[in-house]
């Protein structure tokens, strides 16, 4: 099994971005986390602050990988172009979040990729990527 972890605008600054929301935790330390947990799993990761580069690897692996968590950060809620991406590949993708968003601020209550997702995590800190792991998995 192939899975890619992507993680969209800000993301690289986990561990160190607003910690009391996200954590203190990097991404990459917690990666090795997942990579340990998951031995039989290809576990990819990709992260960027461009929101096209999100698009182009998705598409790069979206009809050859068996599963995407994708947090795309701020683009959750404005990323027209993510929506259509995700709903023009045939790998099935689970949108994440490590902070419940719908305890936050109201723009971040609306996701517009949530529609092409085949599901939503929020709300469980970094171990929200695990559970969308599991969900893959259970498939």
């Amino acid at each position: 099994m192939k899975i890619l972890i992507m993680n969209g605008p800000n993301l690289n600054l986990l561990g160190v971005r607003e910690t009391a929301i996200y954590g203190s935790t990097s991404f990459d330390d917690y990666l090795q986390t997942l990579k340990q947990k998951y031995t039989d799993i290809e576990l990819v990761y990709y992260q960027s602050n461009i929101e096209g580069e999100l698009i182009n690897k998705l598409q790069e692996v979206g009809f050859s990988f068996d599963g995407i968590v994708l947090n795309a950060g701020a683009y959750t809620h404005t990323s027209i172009a993510l929506l259509d991406c995700i709903k023009s590949i045939t790998t099935p993708v689970v949108e994440v979040h490590i902070s419940n968003v719908h305890a936050r601020e109201e723009f971040r209550r609306h996701s517009v990729i949530s529609p092409a997702c085949k599901g939503v995590i929020a709300g469980f800190g970094l171990h929200s990527y695990q559970l969308a792991i599991e969900a893959l998995i259970a498939q």
